[in-house]
């Protein structure tokens, strides 16, 4: 496919974060971008702001004129959308260029030196400080991003195209349409079961995506997979130790297959996100950029939203909202939330994500929810799936052994965190609550 004569690219499902990345991309281009979602948010205003043209209604006579020439349009999906699609029907029947949105990165990314970041969780983050160590670097290279970066305030990093940056999702698949040059699998938890089924055939997707790899490929040590590795204080290939907390941030000496470097410092919370920072920077090295000038860029690194992201700050008290939505993740944050203020009562407010993941962690769900003194639940985004029987909130919070806990409508929401006497309040989820967020922190700015 030659991307320069195609005119027009419209997205079904274009609000989402990686499929609204590429709209920019496309519009950054000189396209003509155009798209549905199923409803307004942050992100598809600020698509309208760029000059794409987005409507909320699926139907057929929304589409523009112009993007009904076939000739001239490719469509681009997420595998989100549900099969009665009315508009992706329309595309399909009448035989239009029709991708998912992992295909149409694919050929993006294909005549690129692609630099791609696989892995359950961590993904994120490592790929948007990969692609902030790149831009820094000055090297010409655009970065898709799975997450809003607060350097850039975009998910997408635009610089180039000689180097590309991207999250390989391991999601239906997608991944598996790549041809990443250097590659990293930051982990292989159980995930997206609804796709796979079993644990053994998502690792046997990740290994499958192993061997597209054609330079370099770097894993987390102790991961099944043969590469170079990277860890924290592990006698990995790529190995970070002496680690330290000093004035708010990570301290930490870097241990390479070539050399040695100390004190790199980053300014985000939780070992986690120390290992985030290994794994982009066994990548950049890789790829020929020196410790010293990986080192520089890591210090300006401010982080990406709804990642440990901090709404208020303040000795009284502490708003974080966090995009988590995984037992590993939770766990993550929580680790975070104690090693930061060890004694103080935290209260969780999280929004399940999916039917099918509740259902298939459901016991490690409540031991992670279990950590926190206090907890708000609310109902199971749904997201792309219909309901499953007797899966619901209720039967989550009847596994957690805590005894303060609750579940609480959305309207309710505000009311029922404002009755806590917690210092340190948490709110995690990938649904739309991280769209309530702003209602919490004034809520709270006002009563405090």
């Amino acid at each position: 496919m030659n991307l320069n004569n195609i005119h027009n690219v419209y997205f079904v499902g274009v609000g989402g974060i990686g499929m609204s990345a590429i709209a920019i991309y496309f519009n950054s281009c000189g396209k003509n971008v155009a798209g549905y979602d199923k409803t307004p948010s942050e992100i598809t205003t600020n698509l309208q702001n760029k000059g794409i043209v987005i409507h909320f209604e699926d139907s057929i006579d929304f589409i523009p004129e112009s993007f009904k020439n076939k000739e001239q349009t490719i469509v681009v999906y997420t595998p989100a959308i549900p099969n009665n699609h009315k508009e992706l029907n329309y595309f399909i029947d009448n035989n239009f260029k029709v991708l998912k949105r992992s295909e149409i990165l694919g050929e993006i990314t294909k005549n690129t030196i692609c630099l791609a970041v696989a892995g359950t969780h961590g993904k994120t983050t490592t790929s948007t400080i990969l692609g902030h160590i790149l831009k820094e670097a000055n090297v010409k290279s655009t970065s898709f991003l799975g997450g809003i970066s607060e350097n850039y305030n975009s998910n997408l990093i635009l610089g180039g195209d000689e180097v590309s940056v991207v999250e390989a999702d391991e999601f239906d698949r997608s991944f598996l349409k790549l041809s990443p040059n250097i590659a990293c699998i930051t982990s292989m938890d159980a995930d997206h079961l609804d796709i796979y089924g079993e644990h053994s055939e998502l690792e046997k997707s990740f290994k499958e995506f192993a061997n597209k790899v054609s330079d370099k490929l770097i894993v987390k040590k102790g991961l099944p997979i043969k590469g170079q590795t990277f860890g924290l204080e592990e006698g990995a290939d790529f190995d970070a130790y002496n680690i330290r907390i000093e004035n708010g941030a990570y301290i930490f000496d870097v241990k390479t297959p070539i050399e040695d470097f100390k004190n790199a410092k980053i300014y985000l919370p939780g070992k986690h996100n120390v290992l985030n920072a290994v794994a982009a920077l066994a990548m950049a090295n890789s790829y020929g950029i020196t410790l010293p000038v990986i080192a520089k860029a890591l210090l300006s690194f401010k982080g990406i939203k709804r990642r440990f992201s901090y709404k208020i700050n303040t000795p009284n008290l502490v708003l974080i909202d966090d995009y988590a939505h995984h037992p590993t993740e939770i766990n993550a944050v929580v680790d975070s939330v104690k090693e930061m203020y060890p004694n103080k009562k935290v209260l969780g407010v999280f929004q399940p994500h999916l039917y099918s993941r509740t259902r298939d962690f459901i016991n490690d769900f409540a031991k992670s929810l279990s950590r926190f003194n206090e907890l708000i639940l609310l109902d199971i985004y749904p997201a792309r799936e219909l309901p499953i029987k007797d899966v619901n909130s209720n039967w989550l919070l009847e596994k957690i052994s805590i005894k303060n806990k609750q579940i609480s409508s959305k309207e309710n929401l505000v009311e029922n965190i404002l009755k806590s006497k917690s210092e340190i309040v948490v709110v995690i989820g990938a649904g739309d609550i991280g769209e309530m967020v702003e209602s919490i922190k004034n809520s709270l700015t006002i009563e405090n």
